[in-house]
Parts: C-alpha cells; sequence; structure tokens
C-alpha cells in the first residue's frame, strides 16, 4: 500500500475509533437501547427513549441530507441505496427476524456491545455467537440458502428513479429535481419527528437524552463524512476513486452486526495478509472501550454472567437469529434504523418496520409467557 492510501486509511480507522468511543460513550450515559425503547413504550407507555432515538435519527437525516446536498459525500453509493433493485423480502424478513432475536437476548448489538464494556461476559458471548451467525449468513451455511431464495424476490424500480430511495420516488412522482425533491422529502421528515419528539414537556426538560439524541444523530453524519470525504481517494495501483478501509468497498457510517462478523475473522485469520482492520471494526472497539470508561467513572462497571440454563438457551437463540436478521436485513437498530434511514432509503423503512415488528410482538409474547407463570 502507498503512503497516501496507508494515510487515508488511517484516517478512516482513526475516525471510526473516534466516532465509535463516542457513541459508546454518550449510549452508556443515557442508557441508549433501542430495543429498551421499545419495551419502555410496550410495558410502561413511556416514550422518552424512543424520542431520544427518533430525534437521533432527525440529526442523522438532516446531516446525511446536507453532505449529500453539498456534495461532500456520494450517499447514493451506501449499501442501502446503491442500484434500483429493492429486495424488499429479505429486508423485511430480515427485520423480523432481527427484532425477534434483540427481545430473546434483551437488547441489540448495539446494547451488547454497551454492556460488554460494562463487564458483561454474557453479552461477549452473544456478541460471538451473532457474529457467527451473521458470518454464516453472509458467507458461510446460511448464504446459499439466502440468495436462492428471499434474495431473489425484489421489485425493479427503474424508469425515473437512479436509486431506491424516497427523495428519488419523489423525484419520479412529481417531476422535481433530484436535489430540490431530497431537500423537500428530508424537510417533511425531520418536521414531522420534531413536532412529535417534542411535544412532549418531560422529554424537553430531560436535557441528558435531548443531548444525547442530538449527538448520536451527529456521530452517525460524521461517520458519513469520515468514509465518504475523508476516506475517498485515488488508488494508486488502479487509478480508480475508492473507499478506503470499509469492508463494503463503498462508503460507511455505523453499523454493528456484520463488523461484528469481521471482526471475529480478523481474530480468527490474523496472519491472512488479505485481511485489514475496517472503519466498523474500528468502531466496534471505540464503543466497548466509551462504554468501559463511562461504566468505570460512574461506578456502573459490575461482573455479569448467564442467570441460568433457561438465560443461556434464550440468549444465544437470540444473538444468532440477531447475526442472520441483521445480515439479511442490512443492518440493525443502528446500521438501518440509524444509518440507513438518514439516506432516505426505502429499503431501510421496510427493514426498520420489520424490527420493530419482530421486537413488539416478541415483547407480547413474553409478557404474556410471564404472566402465565404468576
Amino acid at each position: 500500500m502507498s503512503e497516501t492510501a496507508s494515510t487515508l486509511a488511517t484516517t478512516v480507522l482513526a475516525g471510526g475509533f473516534a466516532l465509535g468511543l463516542a457513541f459508546g460513550a454518550v449510549a452508556q450515559r443515557a442508557n441508549y437501547c433501542s430495543m429498551g425503547a421499545l419495551s419502555d413504550i410496550v410495558n410502561m407507555q413511556h416514550w422518552g427513549r424512543a424520542r431520544m432515538w427518533m430525534l437521533a435519527i432527525a440529526v442523522a437525516i438532516t446531516g446525511a441530507t446536507v453532505l449529500q446536498l453539498t456534495a461532500q459525500a456520494d450517499l447514493a453509493a451506501s449499501i442501502y441505496r446503491r442500484g434500483t433493485r429493492l429486495p424488499w423480502l429479505s429486508l423485511l424478513l430480515g427485520g423480523l427476524v432481527f427484532g425477534v432475536g434483540m427481545t430473546l437476548s434483551g437488547g441489540c448489538a448495539n446494547k451488547n456491545l454497551l454492556r460488554m464494556g460494562s463487564g458483561s461476559m454474557r453479552s461477549a458471548v452473544v456478541l460471538v455467537f451473532m457474529g457467527l451467525s451473521a458470518y454464516m449468513t453472509m458467507k458461510g451455511l446460511f448464504a446459499q440458502a439466502r440468495v436462492a431464495t428471499i434474495d431473489r424476490v425484489a421489485l425493479e424500480l427503474g424508469g425515473a428513479m437512479k436509486d431506491a430511495s424516497l427523495p428519488q420516488a419523489v423525484a419520479a412522482a412529481s417531476g422535481l429535481a433530484p436535489a430540490q425533491a431530497l431537500g423537500a422529502t428530508a424537510s417533511v421528515v425531520v418536521l414531522a419527528l420534531l413536532l412529535f419528539i417534542f411535544k412532549d414537556a418531560r422529554f424537553r426538560a430531560n436535557r441528558v437524552q435531548v443531548g444525547s439524541g442530538v449527538v448520536l444523530g451527529a456521530l452517525v453524519v460524521a461517520g458519513w463524512y469520515v468514509s465518504g470525504h475523508l476516506g475517498f481517494g485515488e488508488n494508486p495501483e488502479t487509478l480508480e476513486q475508492v473507499y478506503f478501509a470499509t469492508n463494503s468497498r463503498t462508503i460507511e457510517s455505523l453499523s454493528f452486526v456484520a463488523p461484528t462478523a469481521y471482526s471475529l475473522e480478523l481474530l480468527l485469520l490474523w496472519t491472512d495478509k488479505s485481511l485489514h482492520m475496517s472503519l466498523g471494526i474500528a468502531t466496534l472497539v471505540g464503543v466497548v472501550l466509551g462504554a468501559a470508561i463511562v461504566a468505570r467513572l460512574t461506578g456502573t462497571f459490575r461482573w455479569e454472567g448467564f442467570a441460568s440454563l433457561a438465560d443461556l438457551r434464550r440468549q444465544l437463540l437470540g444473538a444468532m437469529l440477531m447475526g442472520a436478521g441483521g445480515v439479511t436485513a442490512l443492518g440493525c437498530t443502528v446500521g438501518q434504523g440509524l444509518t440507513g434511514i438518514s439516506t432516505l432509503a426505502l429499503g431501510s423503512f421496510i427493514a426498520l418496520a420489520g424490527i420493530l415488528a419482530g421486537c413488539i410482538v416478541t415483547l407480547h409474547y413474553l409478557l404474556q409467557e410471564a404472566e402465565r407463570q404468576t
């Protein structure tokens, strides 16, 4: 690797680690958890953490739109919007499976990374099994079945649409220029979110949740900038413009399922010179360390294991479902529920709907099961 390429890759890795460190610290301090937010709604009708999540989405959409309109990053090149083929069945089913899995595991990939940083060996085991399942779904035992079945079911959008995104659909339907459609669509979505978020006086008064929502959304935007602008340059060997230090070989931001699989691959095949650190892997390390620092400073660091054999079985089942579902849906509650949604990709809305449905149905099932046992 040339000196220039090495510098760009190092910049991306350092940026990814810094973003992960900040994400882990802020999420740990605010008890940010998508599954927890949905559990609060189902069990207590409390929307505080859900509003924090939605605020992060609003900020991420705003920042990502600015990056796109100012040509600082090409979000249309991301895996969420690339091409006009929309594999809706994979996204929906993958989201459903991930939603069920994260509920059985008591938290999504993000929450288990935070818990691992706080001393949970249970979450460390969950992440290992999630990573194994994700890798098997990407390249292993489950991959062939996935590609041969549900991945084949897709909508070919084509026509006036250049990619599978909501702004492109608006542009095709209205005749607006793509930039105008992007600005208008983002404005409507963000305004609707902000009106709902801040209509609640308790949330407005909660500075930790408001501040954390803003910061977490901004970190997604920063991720796009790091990989899509700072890490975008000429490959000295091919003279092509490429994205350095990303596993997907294109623009990336925060996501946790596939990077967990790639982290295991790197650890298992460390001497394979074709494998390298990536933005996603560096981000994971940062998240765990950021959570660990805050846990230590606040006195919440606790070594934790499995409560029982039944707990072990349920956690591992949930981990396997999260890994398979996260890969099939192209992301988790962060990978799709923040990063993907920030691009306004149609597929991200489908995947997020599946995650929400899978989680809510499983929460109701577990609640009914607990009531039957009392």
